[in-house]
């Protein structure tokens, strides 16, 4: 089961995410995933929204791997090095995470990231079984 509380009140209008989510079943936890492609090397070197697509593929494949899709994930943590990134990030984003049950979200501006040339790392805490009838 999982319930989005999408904005509670109270809180401000949230920007491509949930406020909360609350949720039963197996949690899967992806490691921060970021901009290398299968062969380790590095996609878009200067170019956030190819990085952001690359982060993405990566988290889709990790999850598959745990029998989890992006409808299952209830929590992003997305680290950036330059938050002018951020409208590249949130439109390759919406393209992944369903608009109108987004995951929660942190979004961390970080000094840097462990290669120069990553801009964008991102983690994911899913929930697979108990919900949608799985």
């Amino acid at each position: 089961m999982i319930e989005h509380y999408p904005r509670p009140a109270g809180l401000p209008a949230p920007n491509g995410y949930s406020h909360v989510v609350a949720f039963a079943g197996r949690c899967v936890a992806v490691s921060g995933q970021v901009p290398l492609d299968a062969d380790g090397n590095v996609v878009g070197p200067g170019d956030p929204e190819a990085q952001a697509e690359q982060v993405f593929r990566n988290l889709g494949t990790a999850l598959a791997a745990a029998g989890a899709t992006f409808a299952d994930v209830v929590k992003l943590t997305v680290f950036l090095t330059d938050l002018a990134d951020l409208p590249a990030f949130r439109a390759v984003r919406d393209r992944y995470v369903n608009a109108t049950a987004p995951p929660a979200s942190s979004l961390v501006r970080v000094v840097g990231l462990v290669h120069p040339a990553f801009r964008v790392e991102i983690d994911a805490l899913a929930v697979v079984g108990d919900h949608d009838g799985r």
